[in-house]
């Protein structure tokens, strides 16, 4: 699946079951029971997608990169989003600027700013990532210097 059409997907979808999903409620997704979407050279599991508590919108997922691949390139969207990379190596790239990633780093985006990670290193990269846009908080408008990514 292309990085373009991964990112409209995941983003649709994610959006589809925001609108339709239950309140996601106290529970535990096992890897096994969390969705796989597989890619070139990767794949993410999704284990908490919709709405919660205080979240209209969530996604929750790990991701298992291999040598020289990323899932998608850097890119915007209107969620805020962490992402932990809890093994391997790789490249960070954050508004515009590229550096080293490492297991236990930790990356914050906020709506709009460009962001990604990509597997440098010798062994899968995996990272853990929170998604989410708050309950009444309005979705903030795309900045024009965004537009065309």
């Amino acid at each position: 699946m292309k990085a373009k059409h991964f990112m409209f997907v995941l983003c649709a979808g994610l959006f589809v079951l925001s609108a339709t999903a239950q309140q996601i409620d106290t529970s535990v997704v096992t890897r096994a029971d969390a969705a796989a979407d597989k890619g070139e050279g990767w794949v993410f599991y999704s284990y908490f997608t919709g709405e919660s508590y205080g979240v209209e919108k969530t996604l929750t997922g790990m991701a298992v990169i291999q040598p020289g691949y990323e899932i998608h390139p850097p890119h915007v969207h209107a969620d805020e989003e962490y992402l932990v990379i809890t093994q391997g190596e790789g490249e960070w790239s954050v508004k515009g600027e590229t550096f080293k990633a490492s297991t236990g780093d930790m990356l914050y985006a906020s709506p709009w700013d460009e962001h990604g990670v990509k597997n440098t290193g010798d062994e899968p990269l995996i990272f853990v990532v929170f998604k989410w846009h708050s309950k009444n908080n309005p979705v903030p408008p795309e900045p024009e210097s965004t537009q065309s990514h």
